[in-house]
């Protein structure tokens, strides 16, 4: 049995369940099932209810290891009609999801071919589930509740926890856009295991799986129905291998997130100039721009989020770590823009990392060198216009 078997396959029913509920809800999203939190990032029913169900999966597979989540149940356990009415659609959506027997394997047959090759990386049992996961029965409110609390580790640089955004790319998942549930498995501060479930336009989408050192993998976001039923797939649905192309600069593009306020979009527009890049960037919610990169889909070729200057942001790890293993094993880097590798023993975020670069390793040193010298451009230009004032 390959390392991190067992991980992988509670990671891919985990995240299919969670993928599961959040479809249902993206197309039945009503008045009074979103939060703003404390700064001022939108929270929904799904965030909360694919938190708790992924969390009762891990917790009753690997009850030892603690989880890194995005979500608490601080907003729904509060003494209102708004937080009563919440936390009674959480429990709905979350024990109906939970509820079902589990899926015992996927029938498999006919072409596997994928984006990258035929081989998926995932054997039959891999997709199996388990009733002792916590599967085929129904959980009450505090169960729930509390299992979104298990969420709450503080991270650390050793031994093994899970990171988890149940929602990445809640705005995104708001107006209808991109978004994904990212699980990720970390020992030593080292991402081992990495399953990101992307869904956009209602039912479509892909589940992205990488194991360190066993390479990455797209699978359908939902299992098959009958054998064979892969093969008449979209190619973006089927199983295969992810191997990134190999692009020259110029036939680069950005791929940048759609929110101004996650990125300094300015900064990257200078940086693709400064490389000869002339294709307008793709502009994507959620870790769904590593799996665009890993997958190779057109445009792209590079993952730039450079911080906005003056807003003292860290990345959270659970936004980067199960994609950086994505990328890393479809045969690209990852680095912040310094070219420093991304540093999950920290906490809950990156730290001292300071933006992050992934692109295929032909690449990623011209685009860092390109990201420091504009930067450098730009606090000259900075410390010229304070003395300037002075």
């Amino acid at each position: 049995m390959p390392p991190f078997a067992l991980e992988k396959q509670v990671a891919i029913a985990a995240v299919r369940r969670a993928c599961a509920l959040t479809t249902t809800v993206f197309n039945k999203l009503v008045a009074g099932e979103t939060l703003v939190k404390g700064d001022n990032s939108p929270v929904t029913v799904a965030d909360y209810s694919a938190q708790a169900v992924v969390n009762v999966i891990l917790s009753h597979a690997f009850p030892d290891d603690p989880i890194v989540g995005e979500e608490d149940s601080a907003d729904l356990r509060a003494a209102t009609s708004e937080s009563s009415a919440l936390r009674a659609r959480v429990v709905e959506l979350a024990g109906d999801i939970l509820a079902l027997p589990p899926r015992l394997h996927t029938a498999r047959g006919g072409a596997r071919g994928g984006s990258g090759g035929e081989d998926d990386g995932v054997e039959e049992d891999d997709e199996g589930e388990r009733a002792e996961w916590g599967l085929g029965r129904r959980w009450g409110a505090e169960a729930l509740l509390e299992a979104i609390d298990r969420g709450g580790y503080a991270g650390g640089r050793s031994g093994r926890m899970w990171t988890l955004d149940p929602i990445d790319g809640t705005k995104g998942f708001l107006r209808g856009g991109q978004y994904a549930v990212c699980l990720a498995l970390l020992v030593d501060a080292r991402v081992e295991l990495g399953v990101i479930g992307y869904a956009a336009e209602a039912h479509k989408g892909a589940l992205f799986v990488a194991v360190r050192g066993q390479g990455a993998h797209q699978l359908p976001l939902f299992p098959s129905p009958s054998p064979g039923s892969d093969a008449q797939a979209p190619r973006r649905q089927r199983r295969g291998r992810l191997d990134m192309p190999r692009l020259a600069l110029g036939d680069l593009s950005f791929l940048e997130s759609v929110e101004k306020a996650h990125a300094a979009l300015d900064t990257n527009a200078r940086v693709a100039m400064r490389l000869g890049i002339r294709a307008a960037p793709v502009r994507m919610d959620s870790q769904a721009k590593y799996a665009a990169l890993a997958r190779g889909d057109g445009g792209g070729g590079v993952y730039l989020r450079l911080p906005v200057a003056g807003r003292g942001y860290e990345e959270k790890i659970w936004d980067h770590a199960p994609g950086s293993l994505l990328v890393e094993e479809a045969g690209g880097i990852i680095s912040d823009s310094r070219g420093r590798p991304l540093d999950f023993g920290r906490g809950r975020t990156l730290g001292e990392n300071f933006g992050v670069v992934a692109a295929g390793k032909e690449v990623h040193a011209q685009v860092i060198e390109a990201v420091q010298a504009v930067l450098a451009e730009e606090e000259g230009g900075e410390k010229v216009s304070g003395r300037s004032k002075l």
